[in-house]
C-alpha cells in the first residue's frame, strides 16, 4: 500500500535546507567551487582567496595582470556566475 503524501527526496532535502535557512549559503559555496570551471585553470591557479559577503564576490589574486583583465571582464563574469547559480547571487565583484 502506497501513501498519497510521498515526495521526492531532493524536494524534501531542499525544503529542509530552506527551513534551516542555509540554502542560500549552500548555493554560494557551490558557486565558489565552480570558480575554476568558469574562469579557467590559469586564472583559478592565480586566485589566492575567494569569498562572498553581502552579495559581493571578493577575489584576491597573485597577478596584477590577471586582476586588470578580470576588471575589464567583470560584468560578463558576474553574469556567467549568476547564470551558473541559476539566480542572482552576485551584485558586484571586487578584485584585489
Amino acid at each position: 500500500m502506497r501513501k498519497n503524501n510521498t515526495q521526492k527526496i531532493d524536494a524534501v532535502v531542499n525544503e529542509y535546507l530552506k527551513a534551516l535557512k542555509i540554502d542560500g549559503k549552500l548555493k554560494e559555496v557551490r558557486l565558489i567551487r565552480s570558480w575554476d570551471e568558469i574562469v579557467g585553470k590559469t586564472i583559478a591557479h592565480s586566485t589566492r582567496e575567494i569569498f562572498i559577503k553581502d552579495r559581493k564576490l571578493f577575489v584576491k589574486l597573485n597577478s596584477s595582470i590577471i586582476r586588470n583583465e578580470l576588471f575589464l571582464l567583470r560584468d560578463g563574469l558576474r553574469k556567467a556566475l549568476n547564470d551558473k547559480a541559476g539566480e542572482i547571487l552576485i551584485d558586484e565583484i571586487i578584485l584585489k
